[in-house]
């Protein structure tokens, strides 16, 4: 098991620590960018290969889109687990307790329950079952506008 962590720290150190790339003499930019580009590339290979004519382009641009936010996810995850081994102050022993970041949480945890909830009914057999019945209204237009007639 400790082979394969390792294995996963030499490859994320290989794309992401500068001082181990294969392109730390260019700029970040350039690096982000070729990393842009090679994963445009990788799409629409992927994408050509996959999806038919009618459904490439929503295809396409799906996969291009979570390409470049796995690269920007991969990117940050990667550099706060790196400030933060040069830098290990718990939250507890320093007691910065931000309430900003406190509502972070929270909003992930109620995101997650509300998009687990969404999942869960697309997927259910079911899914009129989360529904609150309806069997239409007490009264009937002209019960309603009764009161309010002349005759009555």
């Amino acid at each position: 098991m400790n082979s394969l962590k390792n294995w996963m720290i030499d490859s994320a150190n290989i794309l992401f620590d500068d001082s181990k790339n294969d392109l730390r003499a260019l700029p970040r930019s350039v690096r982000l960018q070729i990393l842009l580009v090679l994963s445009f590339v990788w799409t629409t290979v992927f994408s050509l290969y996959i999806f038919s004519y009618s459904t490439f382009a929503f295809g396409w641009a799906g996969l291009y889109v979570a390409h470049i936010g796995l690269i920007f996810a991969v990117y940050m995850t990667f550099k706060q687990f790196h400030k933060a081994e040069q830098k290990s102050n718990s939250v507890f022993q320093t007691k910065n307790f931000d309430p900003f970041k406190i509502m972070v949480i929270v909003f992930v945890i109620v995101f997650i329950f509300i998009f687990s909830k969404g999942i869960e009914v697309l997927t259910s057999p079911n899914p009129n079952s989360y529904a609150i019945p309806y069997d239409g209204p007490s009264k009937s237009v002209f019960e309603k506008w009764l009161p309010f007639s002349k005759v009555k």
